[in-house]
């Protein structure tokens, strides 16, 4: 459970850290930010996990997210994992960004040589918890996630199939059937073998035909995404959601592409939305 302060700063009256660890999960040392705001003098704060998307670090959201100030305000927690493991040792593709480093896609890897680091499904659901549980004033029995493109494909996986420990989940543009999107398919065969039967646990849509269920989702799309047709395809969810019963408010966004500047414009609406469902606000909030 040791853990290495990388850095620390005062943000909104809390504190913005970055750590680092030696993870069994992922067999190297990983990184993460931690936003604890300044409720938490007070006694533990809800935690909210934000997961990232292709080529992203844990500081893609913490540099240009823009969270901290109503994160602060609401009294949460917002977690940042990495997005892979990293390393010489590691199995990588360095020109292939839809694969190896950053690109973890947040699952358990099954196939050689990737099984070894490649787990961040297990990272993300149990060993990192254990760390922020115990080094940090969170209470880790209220928890909600969300995430963007790969970390939004991430979020509605982890939510789907762990409901009882999460409030709530959210995601802009999620990769919401990656087995149906190119950038997503090539990975998974390579990470999970050629049998697409193996691929369902980690693919929402597939998770949701196959009877898991989850209480509702948040989702914002922007209309301008240049990923919108080929990879992203939110109607996907949102027929499967249909045919679920699974309440989905999903908002296409007008002009808004893929990148921070659509993240950042409703970061505000998702922490809101969560912090409602978190018990800290009342009243429906988007």
């Amino acid at each position: 459970m040791s853990i290495k302060t990388v850095s620390t700063a005062k943000s909104h009256g809390g504190v913005q850290s970055v750590h680092s660890h030696a993870s069994e999960a992922c067999g190297c040392d990983m990184t993460f930010a931690v936003f604890v705001p300044p409720q938490a003098e007070e006694g533990p704060c809800p935690v909210l996990w934000y997961l990232s998307g292709l080529t992203c670090t844990h500081a893609n959201v913490v540099e240009k997210g823009e969270y901290r100030r109503m994160a602060a305000e609401l009294g949460l927690i917002v977690v940042c994992p990495d997005t892979s493991p990293r390393g010489a040792h590691v199995p990588d593709e360095k020109d292939n960004w839809q694969f190896g480093s950053g690109a973890g896609f947040y699952v358990d890897a099954s196939e050689a040589p990737y099984d070894t680091n490649y787990r961040m499904y297990s990272y993300v659901v149990e060993e990192l918890p254990r760390i922020v549980s115990a080094n940090f004033p969170a209470d880790m029995n209220r928890q909600s996630i969300f995430g963007h493109s790969m970390g939004g494909h991430g979020a509605l996986t982890i939510a789907l199939r762990n409901p009882k420990r999460f409030r709530s989940c959210s995601a802009f543009a999620p990769i919401v059937h990656p087995s149906d999107a190119d950038w997503s398919a090539r990975a998974f065969e390579r990470y999970l073998g050629p049998n697409q039967a193996d691929w369902r646990t980690h693919d929402a849509c597939s998770l949701i035909e196959d009877g898991y269920r989850f209480s509702e989702f948040l989702v914002d799309q922007g209309k301008a995404d240049s990923f919108l047709e080929d990879g992203l395809k939110p109607w996907l969810l949102e027929e499967a959601c249909r045919k679920a019963g699974i309440p989905l408010k999903l908002r296409m966004q007008p002009g808004y592409d893929h990148s921070y500047f659509f993240i950042s414009t409703f970061m505000d609406d998702h922490l809101r939305w969560h912090a409602q469902r978190l018990g800290m606000l009342e009243g429906d909030v988007t």
